[in-house]
């Protein structure tokens, strides 16, 4: 089973280090040379050309969007280097739309396809335990099943139709938007009236208000460090394609929406590269209070 993962960012480079602590045969590109660097030092097979890939039996898509995962699929080369009954592994959070009209120019070029979004952070990624929210055929998961045991803690099949592992990434992000969104309102207010945030992190991960957004990005708060492990832009994708869904189905989803323009505004302000959890870095600004790490 040789896995091709395209896409070394936080997820694909957890994923590409797990199929090869495996014993799977791995090879990992991606455009940032640092990326591939770090994935030979690890032990990985780092390319900088798909054609230099040889067959593959499974390709893991972590681009950044819809677009990019087009581009890869159907201008890169990948089809040309494919075995024949290999499946393509999209882990891309796109709109379902999107994911099933890929899903059927992949059936069309004679191979298989898995709209596979994942979901866990860079740690679990690392660690091989993502969630995978996943729809396919079921002979598609069997040829993939040595690299979902690799990668991943939890598979849901949702059943054979794609699209559906991409509906079900779009309820996982709005609720992760807008409990960043929540976390960084409460502990902006919380240093608003001078409390300690490492105490408000300490006790409130111990009550019913937590959230594993609270006390997963709380501390990058609290430290002032906005390292990005997901940055900003991406919940601008992710929350505009939640929102974009529900107005076509003509549902509303007021939180998303208000969400939404909090981290907008954040990219205006020059925070789109940092970690989500700068949208803190607006809302205090907005109130007149000092964050840590921020100056005033």
């Amino acid at each position: 089973m040789h896995t091709l993962v395209i896409g070394l960012g936080s997820m694909g480079y957890g994923a590409a280090l797990s199929c090869h602590r495996a014993g799977l045969q791995t090879s990992g590109i991606d455009v940032n040379l640092e990326a591939r660097d770090a994935f030979a030092a690890d032990g990985g097979r780092a390319i900088d050309d798909i054609n230099a890939a040889g067959t593959v039996d499974c390709a893991l898509i972590f681009v950044i969007n819809a677009d990019q995962a087009e581009q890869v699929i159907f201008e890169s080369g990948l089809l040309s280097t494919l075995s024949p009954h290999a499946v393509i592994v999209n882990c891309v959070t796109l709109a379902p739309s999107r994911a099933t009209a890929i899903a059927e120019r992949v059936a069309h070029a004679g191979f298989g396809y898995i709209d596979a979004p994942v979901s866990g952070g860079a740690a679990k990624a690392r660690a091989g335990r993502m969630s995978i929210m996943a729809s396919g055929h079921p002979d598609h998961f069997d040829h993939v099943k040595p690299v979902f045991d690799a990668i991943s803690e939890h598979v849901f099949r949702l059943g054979d139709a794609p699209g559906a592992g991409s509906q079900m990434k779009l309820i996982n992000q709005l609720l992760a938007g807008v409990h960043i969104a929540a976390a960084a309102e409460a502990l902006n207010l919380a240093a608003g009236l001078k409390m300690d945030l490492h105490e408000v992190l300490e006790v409130i991960s111990h009550c019913a208000g937590s959230s594993w957004m609270f006390e997963n990005r709380g501390p990058h708060i609290a430290d002032g460090d906005y390292t990005p492990l997901s940055n900003v832009n991406i919940f601008v994708k992710d929350l505009g394609i939640v929102t974009e869904e529900a107005q076509q189905s003509g549902i509303v989803t007021p939180l998303s929406e208000t969400a939404l323009a909090l981290y907008r505004d954040a990219v205006r302000q020059g925070l789109g590269g940092e970690d989500d959890s700068a949208v803190a870095k607006v809302l205090a600004a907005r109130s007149g209070v000092t964050l840590p790490g921020v100056a005033s």
